[in-house]
C-alpha cells in the first residue's frame, strides 16, 4: 500500500510510521516538524517538509497515496484556548487542504480526532451517537474536521474514517512542555522532580497505550467509512495514574497538589463497543504494562 501520513514525525503519528514500514507498505510523511522530530522519522520513509496549511494537491497528484493518515494537527487545549485562530487554521483549514488534496489524487483519509475534547464530560462511557459538546476552540475544531470528512464522503463518494483518541500514551511522547500527564510524570520522576496534580486529583480520563491506537488506526484502513472511538472503556484517576507511575519508576516521591485549572474536564471515557464489533479491535496493552514500557523508553 501506498502511504503518507500527515505529522508522521510526531508522536503517534511516527509509531504508525513504523508499523506501516513493518508491514512492507510505502510510506511518505507530511510534517512541518514544529512539533514532530526528525529522529523519529523512520530511515525507510520520505520526509516532506510541508505544513498542512499550505496547498498540497501537487504533492498528492505526484505521490498517489492509497491512504492518507491525517494525524498533524495542533493538538493543546490551552493554545487553542488562546489562539484560536491559530488552531482553526491548522486543524480546520489543514484539514480541508488534506481532503481537498487527497479527493484530487482519489485517496482515501483516515483521521485522527479526540474523545475527550469533542464530548465534553461524560457521566458514562462516550458512545459515537452521543451528543458532542466540546469545551475549548481544540475540541470544535475537530469536530469541524469531522464534519468536513463525513460530508466529502456523502458530496464525493470519498471511504473516510474517524477515530476518536482517548488519552493516548507511549514511547517517543514528549515529557517536557505541554506534553501528556504520563509524559510529564514519568519525565519528571525520572529527573528526581516533584510531580504536580492539579485540583483533587479525582479528574478521569481513558488513557490508551500508543501501541493500540497504531493497531486500531490500521484496522481503519478495512472499513467503508465512519466514526470510531479509540480508548480502553476504562476511567483512570489522576491520583491512580501517578500511583501507577511511581510503581513503574520505583519512586517513593510524593506529588504536590496545586490549584485546579479552569475548565478541565472531570470525567472523559470512551465506549468501544462499534470499534470492537466493526473494526475487530481491541486494547491489548494495560495501563501497568503500558507505563512500564514508556518508563523503559523513557530512562533510556
Amino acid at each position: 500500500m501506498r502511504a503518507l501520513v500527515t505529522g508522521g514525525a510526531g508522536f503517534i503519528g511516527s509509531n504508525l510510521v513504523d508499523a506501516l514500514i513493518e508491514r512492507g507498505d510505502s510510506v511518505e510523511i507530511v510534517d512541518n516538524l514544529s512539533s514532530g522530530k526528525r529522529e523519529n522519522v523512520n530511515a525507510r520513509a520520505r520526509l516532506h517538509v510541508l505544513d498542512v496549511r499550505e496547498p498540497l494537491d501537487d504533492l498528492f497528484a505526484e505521490l498517489r497515496p492509497d491512504v492518507c493518515f491525517h494525524l498533524a494537527a495542533q493538538a493543546d487545549v490551552r493554545v487553542s484556548v488562546e489562539r484560536p485562530d491559530y488552531d482553526a487554521e491548522v486543524n480546520v483549514i489543514g484539514t480541508v487542504r488534506v481532503l481537498e488534496a487527497a479527493r484530487i489524487a482519489g485517496s482515501r483519509v483516515v483521521f485522527a480526532s479526540t474523545g475527550g475534547a469533542i464530548y465534553g464530560e461524560c457521566s458514562e462511557p462516550a458512545a459515537e451517537a452521543d451528543e458532542c459538546r466540546p469545551l475549548a476552540p481544540y475540541g470544535a475544531a475537530k469536530l469541524a474536521g469531522e464534519g468536513y470528512l463525513l460530508t466529502y464522503q456523502r458530496l464525493r463518494g470519498m471511504k473516510n474514517v474517524v477515530l476518536r483518541f482517548g488519552n493516548v500514551f507511549g514511547p517517543r511522547q514528549d515529557p517536557h512542555g505541554e506534553a501528556g500527564v504520563v509524559a510529564i510524570f514519568l519525565g519528571r520522576l525520572r529527573d528526581g522532580e516533584t510531580c504536580r496534580i492539579f485540583g483533587d486529583g479525582r479528574q478521569e480520563r481513558d488513557y490508551v497505550y500508543v501501541g493500540d491506537v497504531v493497531r486500531a488506526t490500521l484496522a481503519a484502513i478495512e472499513v467503508a467509512g465512519g466514526v470510531f472511538n479509540v480508548g480502553t472503556s476504562r476511567a483512570t484517576s489522576v491520583l491512580e495514574l501517578y500511583e501507577l507511575c511511581r510503581r513503574v519508576a520505583g519512586s517513593e516521591t510524593a506529588a504536590e497538589l496545586a490549584p485546579a485549572r479552569p475548565g478541565e474536564l472531570q470525567r472523559s471515557v470512551l465506549n468501544i463497543g462499534k470499534a470492537e464489533e466493526e473494526l475487530g479491535w481491541r486494547p491489548q496493552t494495560g495501563l501497568e504494562e503500558g507505563l512500564r514500557q514508556t518508563w523503559n523508553w523513557i530512562r533510556a
